[in-house]
């Protein structure tokens, strides 16, 4: 049986966990079903994410790209300042929030990895065996492993074939979200716009571009057709509708969630969305991937094998059951009649916002 690690997946969090395994000299190897196209879209990383991305040795890479966010505004649909949240002095200079395009991000994580990743290389299939996996790709062909990390996303083939457990829903907050990048209107922070309609979102990416994500609020529907941001957000402030007007890149998707009961079985762990995928509210998708990655490294540097699923999910639980049960009570309020959320949002959106960032501050818990 080959005692060398295969990470399914090499979107952000199967590149984490591969870098972390190789500074731990754990020999790696990571199967990618696609071509290797980043996209152009962008990614807001918060202070535990830009944290979890230094203690990968990734600090300095990483303070090359993007845009710091120092501050974040919450507005009503007429534009009225309901509450901003002072990120700067809330994370430190250590951990300050950035946003960088989704490539750059890929890239910074996948230099030195060289040969490990292979691509177009799909799995179809993962069973656990006495002392590791069996794994049959895509090109028809079947090798062992001695650990297998599913890091392949919602639709996890490793969730479905080896922990046998697919449970995936439609998340609160709404059905499906626009993305895309526009021109910057005007916007030099975090800024986010509600009403009836849904929610709008602009980040700065860099000196001339920002990153937008827009959804309805209640789980309500989300037109494929771009013309339902045009409909849905027409009477929003000036610089929604000149986004609108220039929007480039745009990127339709349903938003789902992974809830199920455990993350391993035998020899078999997931990592990332594949695990505990949530709306992207507090936008903790490849924070929490980067940190299960270090942890799952640690463990496979220094445990029995036959012991790191159970040892993994213990030293993870905890902090995903933070992250979900804030994402859920985020989701609840947003679907409050909007005269009504901004009524609220002045007193509760800054203690939230503390809540459930200060406990994400701290470190996460490593074996």
């Amino acid at each position: 049986m080959a005692m060398d690690v295969l990470v399914v997946g090499g979107g952000i969090a199967g590149l984490a966990l591969a870098r972390a395994l190789r500074r731990r000299d754990v020999p790696v190897a990571v199967a990618e079903r696609g071509d290797g196209d980043g996209g152009g879209l962008a990614i807001n990383l918060p202070g535990n994410a830009v944290a979890a991305f230094a203690a990968l040795g990734l600090a300095e890479g990483l303070s090359g790209l993007g845009r710091p966010t120092e501050r974040r505004e919450y507005r009503s649909i007429r534009d009225r300042l309901l509450f901003s949240v002072d990120e700067d002095a809330f994370w430190g200079p250590e951990a300050r929030p950035r946003c960088v395009r989704r490539s750059d991000l890929l890239a910074l994580l996948a230099d030195g990895l060289d040969g490990a990743v292979r691509r177009p290389l799909p799995v179809a299939a993962v069973r656990p065996v006495p002392g590791g996996a069996e794994v049959d790709f895509g090109d028809d062909t079947r090798q062992q492993f001695g650990f297998v990390a599913g890091a392949d996303g919602v639709r996890s083939a490793v969730r479905a074939t080896a922990i046998g457990s697919d449970t995936t829903r439609p998340a609160l907050l709404s059905a499906a979200s626009w993305r895309f990048m526009a021109p910057n209107p005007g916007v030099d922070c975090w800024t986010a716009w509600s009403g009836p309609g849904g929610a709008f979102l602009l980040i700065p990416v860099d000196g001339d571009q920002v990153y937008g994500y827009a959804s309805a609020t209640g789980g309500g529907p989300v037109s494929a057709d771009p013309a339902w941001l045009h409909e849905s957000f027409r009477d929003y402030p000036g610089p929604v509708r000149r986004v609108l007007d220039s929007m480039t890149d745009l990127y339709h998707s349903p938003v789902e969630e992974v809830r199920t009961g455990r993350w391993s079985a035998g020899r078999c762990v997931l990592v990332g969305d594949a695990a505990h995928a949530t709306a992207p509210v507090w936008a903790q998708g490849a924070a929490l991937a980067v940190e299960d990655g270090l942890v799952l490294a640690d463990l496979l540097a220094t445990a029995d094998w036959d012991t790191v699923g159970s040892g993994y999910e213990r030293l993870r639980r905890e902090r995903i059951t933070h992250v979900r049960s804030a994402t859920d009570r985020f989701s609840r309020a947003a679907a409050l009649p909007s005269w009504l959320r901004h009524l609220i949002m002045p007193m509760i959106g800054p203690r939230t916002y503390r809540e459930t960032y200060g406990r994400l501050r701290h470190p996460f818990p490593t074996p």
